[in-house]
């Protein structure tokens, strides 16, 4: 008889989205991502972090401040991060992601071809850039759903 206890797809790709995000040095906000195409095979992952050449010790992480003196002018958020390690095209694809896009996510994952997005967390609802990215889904038929019971299965040897 064969165990019935596994991970469904869902939980096993949300689980590659949140390992990725544990390669984040982010202080406040650890972001994963990953991209599956219709054969359920991963083919990109991302996460929050500065880009590739920039040493993250000669750039700010703090979240207040002047513009210039924060984390938002450096930072490449997950999803465009797991868009840009991506090894096929990605029409049709799914993406994972921890953290529910913000609009300027939104818009290259739609550029992407991506046609659904499972998050995780949706902490910023309701905010203007929450608003914008939601409305660009649901204009580029873009499905998103939010990923209900998920535990992430840790197992200690």
């Amino acid at each position: 008889m064969k165990r019935s206890d596994y991970l469904s797809w869902d939980e096993y790709f949300m689980g590659v989205a949140h390992m990725s995000s544990m390669r984040s040095k982010d202080e406040s906000s650890q972001v994963g991502a990953c991209i599956v195409n219709h054969k359920n095979r991963i083919v990109g992952i991302g996460y929050n972090g500065f880009p590739i050449g920039c040493d993250d010790d000669d750039f700010p992480w703090e979240r207040d401040g002047g513009f210039l003196d924060t984390k938002y002018a450096y930072v490449v958020h997950a999803e465009p991060n797991a868009i840009l390690n991506a090894t096929v095209p990605l029409d049709g694809a799914r993406m994972y992601v921890t953290l529910f896009p913000c609009n300027e996510c939104a818009k290259l994952i739609i550029q992407a071809g991506i046609k659904e997005v499972i998050f995780l967390s949706d902490k910023y609802v309701g905010t203007p850039s929450d608003i914008a990215a939601k409305r660009l889904f649901e204009s580029a038929g873009v499905v998103t759903r939010q990923l209900d019971n998920y535990t992430l299965q840790v197992i200690k040897q």
